[in-house]
């Protein structure tokens, strides 16, 4: 079996010939050169074929080969300091392994329900790649938060028999004969798990049937959710700035390549540290009714007013203290105002909304027996909940941060149909 290697290692390989495989993005000729730009998912680098060099079938081959077109290089590797990776192979054999058709996807502007209905070879290109390269980092980054805190990774449902929110939003299904909903959030399983091992977290797919085409929304999304035992809102919101701050940092630190490459202001991501501004639900519409926004006090905010209160800061801020009557039925409120819930969203800056929302739950039987009523929610549903409250409650409090919202706030991108590999949208499901 022949040894190839990866082109992000080939400077541990200067003056060897190496072999690599991959795919051409791209190619340019200059007389008896070639200049072929190979990528094989780790970097990209320049293959120069020279007709001296080579035998007269991989010259052939060089000038015969498309864009996207399977193949598979020999040469040496030689310094370039004009080169981005400052290496490039100077190649002695170039064999095609699949020559591509004619690649859909040009230079020329393309609109986006063209470049979704390609969205499968869209994340080739160099922007999509960056992104979805800063989506993993997010992602590992967010998972090596909380296991350096001896948090737990717990798995929860897809299939759930009820609903965390109500089921307006929900995606129903037939299960066996019952009804079963596609989840929108682990968290109440979460909140079990939290009574077992104090600190907890799951990370999966969520899912949400609102009708709605914005640019803030998908139907299908990935959310992580701490959940802690003991913990009240101001722990809550101390661990979501420390949480957000070290995704940001991570990905300054290793993916500045990257945002380079989708020319994101890097000098505004590199202000967010702890600690964040806070203020209180009334402050925020204070803020807002001096801003003469369409807002009515005890609503929640939409778009617009979390556009309008994040422009006042260069860091995420935190809204606490949201009227109880708009907030979830697990919620506690607040024991010197039963008006408020004690409840936190975080606002991402530069107009990107929410992209945490969180809560200290309530703890009383009795009293979230009394909520599940008012919101009309199955009782039998959530006997198992319940029980949480009938042996060993404590106070407890966790929040979930959408992948994808972070992932565009951080990238600077107009749409979260860019953040997500291959998005679900109100009318789309293909590819």
């Amino acid at each position: 079996m022949k040894n190839y290697i990866s082109i992000k290692d080939v400077d541990q390989y200067e003056n060897q010939q190496v072999t690599l495989q991959g795919w051409l993005f791209n190619k340019r000729s200059s007389g008896k050169l070639r200049f072929l730009l190979l990528r094989d998912g780790s970097e990209t680098i320049q293959c120069v074929v020279f007709q001296g060099d080579v035998s007269e079938t991989s010259f052939q081959n060089a000038d015969l080969v498309q864009q996207e077109s399977s193949c598979r290089i020999t040469g040496v590797v030689k310094k370039d300091p004009r080169s981005p990776i400052g290496y490039e192979i100077q190649v002695t054999n170039f064999e095609i392994i699949q020559l591509a058709e004619d690649y859909p996807i040009s230079k020329k502007e393309h609109g986006p329900d063209f470049l979704m209905d390609h969205r499968h070879l869209w994340i080739r290109s160099t922007k999509q790649y960056a992104i979805l390269r800063i989506r993993h980092e997010i992602i590992r980054a967010a998972r090596e938060f909380f296991d350096q805190r001896d948090f737990v990774l717990i798995d929860t449902p897809i299939f759930t028999p009820n609903a965390a929110e109500g089921t307006t939003t929900l995606f129903a299904t037939e299960y066996f004969g019952s009804m079963a909903y596609l989840t929108q959030s682990g968290q109440l399983y979460g909140e079990a798990a939290a009574m077992a091992f104090g600190k907890i977290y799951c990370f999966g797919p969520t899912f949400r049937a609102e009708k709605s085409k914005t640019r803030r929304h998908l139907t299908e999304f990935w959310m992580i959710e701490p959940e802690v035992a003991f913990y009240e809102l101001a722990d809550d919101m101390k661990l979501a700035e420390e949480f957000v701050t070290h995704l940001v940092k991570s990905v300054l630190k290793n993916r500045r390549p990257e945002l380079k490459k989708i020319e994101r202001d890097i000098s505004k991501l590199e202000k967010i540290d702890t600690p964040f501004p806070q203020m209180h639900y009334d402050e925020a519409a204070e803020i807002l009714k001096k801003a003469n926004a369409e807002f009515s006090y005890g609503n929640d905010f939409g778009a617009a007013d979390e556009t309008v209160i994040s422009e006042k800061f260069e860091k995420p801020v935190i809204v606490h203290h949201y009227p109880a009557a708009i907030k979830a039925f697990y919620m506690k409120r607040d024991p010197q105002n039963d008006f408020y819930a004690l409840a936190m969203d975080m606002l991402a800056p530069e107009g990107y909304g929410e992209i945490i929302g969180g809560s200290q739950r309530e703890d009383d039987y009795n009293v979230l027996l009394q909520r599940i009523r008012e919101h009309k929610l199955p009782e039998d549903a959530f006997q198992w909940y319940l029980d949480l409250r009938r042996y060993g409650s404590v106070p407890h409090a966790g929040f979930g941060l959408g992948i994808e919202r972070t992932v565009a706030w951080i990238c600077g991108l107009k749409h979260l149909r860019e953040a997500i590999p291959f998005p679900r949208l109100i009318q789309r499901i293909y590819p």
